[in-house]
């Protein structure tokens, strides 16, 4: 196992790096609060700076404060959420708004332990509350920090091997200062998000490379560790794109838990199945017009899905009456406010 360096203080350097080349104007970094920095913590999961931005701007006009989230349908929240991805990351801030105003009266705990008992909050955005909005000294090791502490440790190994992360969260800690806690969780983010990148990485910029041993040893991309690969299996289903005389389409939301969680979408049928059969039976009318799409693939982490959309146009109202809270008519130029899955919104674009 690697052990710190502590003789080299990259704290130092990384701080005098970031006081006159790090990025000072992300909208998280203005105004800093416990809300802010959180929300902004769980949106950059698996998410780069420049697909969060206007995502975490309208966020912040919507829902401006815990309490404000807390009070939020679920509906409006993942609307501000589609095309983010990640859905259960939305559903977890929602929960946690509304057990942070229920049991902490509104306040955030201003411990990494208290954070981490919170839905959705794990070490890491625990560390990045208490040292960027509480100020308090608490290391973080998000991807970009992983990314950084592994190449200039040259710490061999995937990250999420329990021992490989244990090692990381030694030299994440060890580095960590007691002064300008902000600072340097927010320099060592920017630094891996800039600088220390996954392919390309600016070295010749970089302010640790002097002592770094991927760049000593030209190992750079070999750092961090790359997941083992396995084969993702294929699952087919066809989505039935219902239109009614109005031109509006029928929409059904999905369970709380599971792919798409919460979301609304267009039904769905095994790939086996007869789309006019399900007219009849779940619409009480034959369709009046059927209409297949090219197939097209969208990819899970553990899966892969073959869609085949399918439209169907109706040629009078259904018969049948449908579960108000579970089904609806989606207007496309009067959209509600519901959140979408993506490929729901990649269908729908090619209707307008």
């Amino acid at each position: 196992m690697t052990k710190p360096r502590d003789s080299i203080n990259i704290s130092k350097r990384v701080l005098q790096w970031f006081d006159h080349s790090g990025r000072k104007d992300l909208p998280w970094q203005q105004a800093i609060n416990p809300y802010r920095v959180w929300v902004s913590e769980i949106m950059l999961q698996q998410t780069q700076v420049s697909t969060v931005i206007p995502y975490f701007q309208r966020f912040m006009e919507e829902l401006p404060t815990v309490e404000a989230l807390a009070a939020a349908s679920e509906d409006q929240v993942l609307h501000l959420w589609t095309g983010l991805g990640y859905y259960s990351r939305a559903r977890n801030l929602h929960k946690t708004a509304q057990l942070v105003c229920a049991e902490h009266q509104g306040e955030f705990p201003n411990t990494v332990a208290g954070l981490s008992e919170l839905p959705g909050i794990g070490r890491s955005t625990a560390g990045a509350i208490v040292s960027i909005a509480f100020q308090l000294p608490a290391a973080i090791l998000d991807g970009n920090v992983k990314r950084v502490l592994a190449r200039f440790h040259a710490i061999e190994g995937w990250p999420g091997q329990t021992a490989v992360l244990k090692n990381l969260w030694q030299v994440a800690e060890a580095h960590a200062p007691r002064q300008r806690v902000a600072d340097y969780s927010q320099a060592m983010m920017d630094l891996g998000a800039t600088l220390c990148t996954r392919s390309k990485p600016a070295c010749a910029l970089c302010p640790l490379k002097k002592d770094c041993i991927a760049h000593a040893d030209g190992t750079e991309l070999q750092f961090p560790g790359k997941k083992p690969k396995k084969k993702l299996p294929v699952k087919t289903t066809q989505m039935l794109i219902i239109k009614n005389a109005e031109n509006e389409l029928l929409l059904e939301k999905r369970p709380p838990s599971g792919i798409w969680g919460g979301l609304w979408v267009f039904p769905q049928i095994s790939t086996d199945e007869d789309a006019s059969h399900y007219c009849e039976d779940y619409l009480g009318q034959a369709p009046g017009h059927i209409e297949h799409w090219d197939r097209y693939r969208h990819t899970f982490s553990h899966y892969h899905l073959d869609i085949s959309p399918v439209v169907i146009s109706l040629d009078k109202a259904p018969s049948i009456v449908m579960e108000a809270d579970r089904q609806l008519w989606y207007n496309l130029h009067q959209p509600a406010t519901i959140g979408l899955a993506a490929p729901i919104k990649k269908l729908m674009a090619k209707l307008i």
